[in-house]
C-alpha cells in the first residue's frame, strides 16, 4: 500500500529531528557551541561570518528552524485531517510545545555560556522531541485513514512492558551521557572496557559519573538483547517488531564500538558525533518498538483453553528445581568443562589457584547452562517431535516456555558479570560470545537450514578452552587456539554418530542433519575424514604447546583408536556402531584433555 502524504510528512519530520540531534553532536564535538555568541542572530547578523565554528553552530540553528516548521505543519495536518486519531493528534500537538521549549533552551544555552545543567537539559529535551515525533510516525503507519486500527498481530502480552522498560532505560542512559559530555567527563578513564585498569575503579567526581554511564550501558545492552530475543522467538512473531528490535541490537553493538572509539581517539570529533547520532537513532527505534508493541498484543489466553501451553499442574519445589536444572543440560556442561581446566593448567604450566579454577568453572557452567536453556526454548517444537527429547521440561510442559527463556537469559547475564568480576573481562566476553554463537548462529539460523549446522555450530562448544586460557593469562595464545581447533574438529564426528542413531527423529522434525540429507553412507565417510583431521590437529599441539611425552603418547594412541573406530563404522553398517563411536568420542575427549593437564604438570622431555 502506498504511503499517504501524512506518513511522508511524519517520516521527514522524524528524520529531520534525528539529523538535528546529530548536528548538535557535531556542534558539541567541535567545540562550536559558542561559535555564534548571540541568539537568535550570529554576531548581531542574520548571515554568519565564514568562520568554521560559526558555520557549524549556525547550520544547527537553521536546521532547528526547519524542524520547528515541520513539527508545526505536522500538527496542523493531523488536527485537520486525522482529528479522530487521538494516538496521532495528541503527540503531534504535544511536539509543537516541545520543539518551542527546545528552541528557547537553545537560546539559554548560548546566553548562559554552556552551563552544564542547561546543556544537559537541552539534549534531554531534544530526545523528548525525537520520541514524540517518532510516536507520531509509528502510529501513522499503524492507523491508515479509512481503516480500522490493527490489533493483535501477535506477540506475547509482556512484550510491551519490556519494550517500554528498555526504552526508559535507554532514556536514562542518554540523560547520564548528556551530563558526561556537559561535565567534560568523557575521558575520566582513558582505557576501555576497563576503568583505570579495573572493573570497579576508585570513584569520585567525574569518575563516578562515567562509571554510572558505563554500568548503565552494560545493563541496557542486556535489555536490548533480551528484547530482540523475545521479539524473534514469540510464537506468532510480528515482522515489524523483529525488524525494529534487530535494528536496535545492531545499532547498539555499533554504539559500543563507537563508545570505545571515543576513548581511543581522545574524544575525536567523528567519534563523538557518531556516538550522539547513534544514541538518537537507537532511542528512536526503541520508542517506535514500544509504540507499535502496544498495538500488536495478542489477548491473553485463558487457562485451560485450547491455546494454553501449560498442562495446568504445578509441581513441587523439588520437581520444579529439577526441571530447571534439566533445562541447562548438565551432561553437556560436564563435557564442556572438561576442556576448560586442562587449558588453564597448560597456560599456567602448573595447577592454577583453586579459587581461579572454581570461579572459571562456575562462570563457564552458568554460560553453558544459559545457552542450553535458551536452546531448549527455541527448539521446544522439535523436542516435542523427537523421541529422544520428548521428556525435556518444555515438551513435557513442566516449565512455562517464557520462564525458561527468562531463566536462560538470566544465567547468561549472571555468568558474564560474574566472570568479568571474579576472573577477567576477556574470559567473560569469550563466554558471552559462545552463548551468542550457539543461540543466534547455530540454533536460530543454521540448525534448521543447513547440513553444515553442526560443523559451524561446533565453534560454540570449543570456546571453553579459550575461556580457560584467558582466565589464566588474560590473552588467547596459539596453544589455546589449537585446543579450540581440536574440539571444533571433534564435534562433527561425535554428533553425526549420534545423529545416525536418531536419523528418523531428525527427519520427522525436519532438521537437515547430514544422515537425513545425504544418507548414512556419506555420513560414515565424513566421520572417517573428520577423524583423520582430528588426529592431525591433536598432534599439532605437540610443537605449538611444547608438549611432552605424556601428551604425545596419549594423542597417538587415542587418535589411532578413533580413526580405527571410524574406519570400522565406514566398513560395517551395523546399527550399533554409530552409538559405540559416539560413546568412545566422549572418552577420547576426556582422556586427551586430561593428558594435556598431566603433561603440563609432570616434568617430562618436550618434543621440539
Amino acid at each position: 500500500m502506498p504511503m499517504t502524504r501524512f506518513q511522508k510528512l511524519a517520516i521527514v519530520t522524524t528524520a529531520s529531528t534525528l539529523l538535528l540531534v546529530a548536528v548538535g553532536g557535531l556542534v558539541r564535538a567541535t567545540g562550536s557551541g559558542l561559535g555564534c555568541p548571540g541568539w537568535p542572530t550570529c554576531f548581531g547578523r542574520w548571515i554568519p561570518p565564514l568562520e568554521y565554528h560559526a558555520i557549524i553552530e549556525y547550520a544547527h540553528r537553521l536546521l532547528a528552524s526547519v524542524v520547528v516548521v515541520l513539527v508545526a505543519l505536522q500538527a496542523l495536518v493531523a488536527w485537520r485531517r486525522l482529528r479522530t486519531r487521538a494516538a496521532i493528534v495528541r503527540p503531534a500537538v504535544a511536539a509543537v510545545g516541545v520543539v518551542l521549549l527546545q528552541a528557547a533552551l537553545g537560546g539559554v544555552v548560548v546566553r548562559g555560556g554552556l552551563h552544564t545543567t542547561v546543556v544537559a537539559l537541552h539534549f534531554t529535551t531534544a530526545m523528548a522531541l525525537l520520541a514524540v515525533v517518532t510516536v507520531v510516525a509509528a502510529n501513522a503507519f499503524r492507523f491508515h485513514p479509512g481503516r480500522a486500527p490493527q490489533e493483535a498481530d501477535g506477540t506475547d502480552p509482556g512484550f510491551p512492558r519490556l519494550a517500554l522498560g528498555t526504552a526508559a532505560a535507554v532514556g536514562a542512559l542518554l540523560v547520564v551521557g548528556a551530563y558526561v559530555r556537559a561535565e567534560g567527563a568523557g575521558l575520566a578513564f582513558r582505557d576501555w572496557p576497563l576503568m583505570d585498569g579495573r572493573l570497579v575503579p576508585t570513584l569520585g567526581g567525574a569518575a563516578t559519573l562515567m562509571f554510572v554511564h558505563r554500568v548503565l550501558a552494560a545493563l541496557v545492552s542486556v535489555l536490548v538483547v533480551w528484547l530482540a530475543v523475545r521479539a524473534r522467538t514469540s510464537p506468532a512473531r510480528s515482522r515489524d517488531l523483529v525488524a525494529l528490535t534487530t535494528t536496535a541490537l545492531a545499532l547498539f553493538g555499533a554504539q559500543i564500538l563507537v563508545g570505545a572509539a571515543n576513548v581511543w581517539s581522545e574524544l575525536g570529533a567523528p567519534a563523538v558525533t557518531a556516538h550522539v547520532a547513534l544514541s538518537g537513532t537507537i532511542w528512536g527505534v526503541l520508542v517506535a518498538t514500544a509504540t507499535l508493541s502496544r498495538r500488536l498484543v495478542r489477548p491473553t489466553v485463558p487457562a485451560g483453553s485450547a491455546g494454553d501451553r501449560s498442562n495446568g499442574k504445578r509441581g513441587s519445589l523439588r520437581e520444579t528445581t529439577a526441571a530447571y536444572v534439566q533445562l541447562t543440560k548438565p551432561r553437556i556442561i560436564e563435557l564442556l568443562l572438561i576442556t576448560t581446566v586442562p587449558a588453564m593448567v597448560l597456560a599456567e604450566r602448573r595447577m592454577p589457584s583453586p579459587w581461579l579454577v572454581l570461579a572459571t568453572l562456575l562462570g563457564g557452567a552458568l554460560a553453558a547452562g544459559s545457552a542450553n536453556a535458551i536452546n531448549c526454548y527455541l527448539d521446544r517444537d522439535i523436542d516435542e517431535v523427537m523421541r529422544r527429547t520428548r521428556r525435556r521440561p518444555l515438551p513435557s510442559h513442566r516449565i512455562d516456555p517464557e520462564r525458561a527463556l527468562a531463566f536462560g537469559y538470566a544465567l547468561g547475564a549472571v555468568s558474564f558479570f560474574f566472570l568479568a568480576i571474579a576472573v577477567n573481562v576477556l574470559a567473560a566476553s569469550l563466554a558471552l560470545s559462545a552463548i551468542a554463537f550457539y543461540v543466534f548462529v547455530y540454533t536460530m539460523w543454521l540448525k534448521r537450514t543447513s547440513v553444515q549446522n553442526i560443523v559451524v555450530g561446533g565453534a560454540a562448544g570449543a570456546v571453553p578452552a579459550l575461556v580457560g586460557w584467558a582466565a589464566v593469562t588474560g590473552t588467547v595464545g596459539p596453544p589455546a587456539w589449537v585446543l579450540f581447533a581440536i574440539v571444533f574438529v571433534w564435534t562433527p564426528p561425535h554428533f553425526w554418530a549420534l545423529a545416525m542413531r536418531y536419523q528418523g527423529d531428525y527427519a520427522a522434525a525436519g532438521v537437515p542433519m547430514l544422515p537425513v540429507v545425504r544418507g548414512s553412507d556419506e555420513t560414515r565417510r565424513q566421520i572417517l575424514l573428520y577423524s583423520l583431521v582430528l588426529f592431525a590437529t591433536s598432534l599439532l599441539l605437540i610443537p605449538v604447546g611444547r608438549m611432552g611425552a605424556v601428551y604425545a603418547a596419549t594423542a597417538l594412541v587415542l587418535g589411532s583408536w578413533f580413526v580405527w573406530r571410524a574406519l570400522r563404522l565406514w566398513r560395517e553398517a551395523s546399527p550399533a556402531e554409530p552409538i559405540h563411536l559416539f560413546r568412545f568420542s566422549i572418552v577420547y575427549l576426556g582422556l586427551l584433555f586430561a593428558s594435556v593437564a598431566v603433561d603440563a604438570i609432570v616434568p617430562s622431555g618436550t618434543f621440539t
